[in-house]
């Protein structure tokens, strides 16, 4: 028998959705970062084995929204949930969930489970959950993996969707974006990451070489100075890690051109965000 079939992952900002489904992967497909609503799209992660092939949903936190980037992502989280045969919700084991948190999950009406994340974390609280894992020991996570594959969809037939050497259904154009963005939000403040976002204006892969040239843009003048530091060491140091990262992903060499500017209010305007494929 052969195991398919879709599972969303649900939770607040900053409840360890991301690094989930990274550790279940065994890939890196999502960004990571300390800071809440890292994840801004719908990131489909594949698991592979012989007889199962796991789709993960990596859906943006849940929270109220602020403005249209926020609603976007609102939006993205209801068609995952509405599309997927099972669902993992994940509270932060470092804190108690709130009633509001506690109603949600009783209101999905899919086949779920409650997951508490981080429980490697000196500060676990505790609460009724399903499983307890840490993505970063990789405690429980072996068990949390077989104990999804039965509950996917079975068949006689090997209906998988996607090659099995496939780990995400992005291109590495999409990664290498969101490479950049996520160096952005570990390096700077709290005022400055969610304003921030990144296009790619050229991807080149040749044969020992990918050319990338990409604009980090800012909400704010005075943000573009920080973010290219004093005599550009913060664009260079962001330049560096995404280079290695991407030539350790695809084994070639990349010249990698940063450029920073600024756009007042992006995350509000709709054809903005059309572009950047928000």
């Amino acid at each position: 028998m052969y195991s398919f079939g879709y599972v969303g992952v649900f939770g607040k900002p900053n409840a360890g959705k991301s690094s989930l489904v990274n550790a279940l992967v065994g890939e890196k497909v999502a960004i990571v970062s300390h800071r809440p609503q890292t994840t801004r799209d719908n990131i489909l992660g594949i698991m592979n084995g012989q007889n199962y092939q796991v789709v993960f949903v990596d859906t943006p936190g849940i929270h109220h929204t602020k403005n249209q980037l926020d609603k976007r992502m609102m939006k993205q989280v209801r068609s995952a949930l509405a599309s997927v045969d099972f669902v993992l919700y994940l509270i932060d084991g470092t804190k108690e969930p709130d009633q509001e948190e506690l109603d949600y999950i009783d209101h999905i009406k899919e086949d779920h489970i409650v997951i508490k994340t981080k429980i490697d974390k000196k500060s676990l609280k505790t609460f009724d959950c399903d499983f307890e894992v840490s993505s970063l020991t990789g405690a429980n996570i072996q068990q949390l993996r077989e104990f999804i594959i039965n509950k996917m969809p079975k068949s006689n037939v090997k209906n998988f969707l996607y090659d099995e050497d496939y780990y995400t259904d992005k291109s590495v154009r999409f990664l290498t974006g969101e490479q950049i963005r996520e160096e952005c939000l570990n390096l700077f403040e709290d005022e400055i990451p969610h304003g921030i976002a990144v296009e790619i204006n050229r991807f080149e892969e040749k044969e020992s070489l990918i050319v990338v040239e990409a604009d980090i843009v800012c909400e704010q003048n005075r943000h573009k100075g920080i973010v290219i530091g004093k005599g550009g060491k913060n664009l260079k140091l962001i330049g560096q890690k995404t280079r290695e990262y991407l030539e350790q992903l695809m084994q070639k060499k990349v010249m990698l051109k940063l450029f920073v500017k600024v756009e007042e209010n992006w995350r509000d305007k709709p054809n903005k965000l059309n572009n950047l494929g928000y």
